[in-house]
């Protein structure tokens, strides 16, 4: 399990698109709770995919790793160009008491998911290269390994949101 932990934290750590957009909502103090919840929940769901074998199914239909990869990095790219266009639009910062509103709740949340199901990386890291790790402990050694990788995504994503 501590295996587990500190593996998962070295992989989500970095600071990619969906962490800094759960440290703005962190800093906006405004959805926070439902937002790290996604996170958490989406890491947790594709663990346990790649634990249970979603690599077997992925080598015989190699179409859903290509749909995920240039889907996300359309999403992607079209996100940065929209930071892009804010950057140059705006004068302030990313800080905490920030006067710029977030969207509404549900824009919110579908721009979460989108950061969460349509990062190409989150499906190597989680379901691939988690996965396949913790295949190498055996029974039950796995599902103890996989719980710990989940963990730290928990401590992770709601230390981030809250913090």
């Amino acid at each position: 399990m501590i295996s587990g932990l500190l593996t998962g934290l070295s992989l989500i750590i970095a600071i990619g698109a969906q962490n800094a957009y759960v440290l703005k909502i962190g800093l906006h103090k405004k959805y926070v709770f439902p937002v790290c919840t996604i996170c958490f929940l989406g890491d947790f769901l594709l663990i346990w995919c790649g634990v249970f074998g979603i690599g077997a199914i992925i080598q015989k239909f190699p179409i859903f790793l290509d749909t995920f990869r240039y889907g996300g990095a359309a999403f992607l790219f079209v996100y940065g160009l929209l930071s892009l266009k804010n950057f140059f639009k705006s004068s302030g910062s990313l800080v905490a008491g920030n006067t710029v509103s977030l969207p509404s709740l549900s824009k919110v949340l579908l721009t979460c998911l989108g950061f969460t199901f349509l990062n190409p990386h989150v499906y190597l890291d989680t379901m691939i290269l988690l996965g396949s790790i913790a295949s190498a402990y055996g029974e039950p050694g796995k599902y103890f390994f996989s719980m710990g990788a989940c963990l730290g995504s928990f401590l992770w994503f709601y230390s981030l949101g809250y913090g």
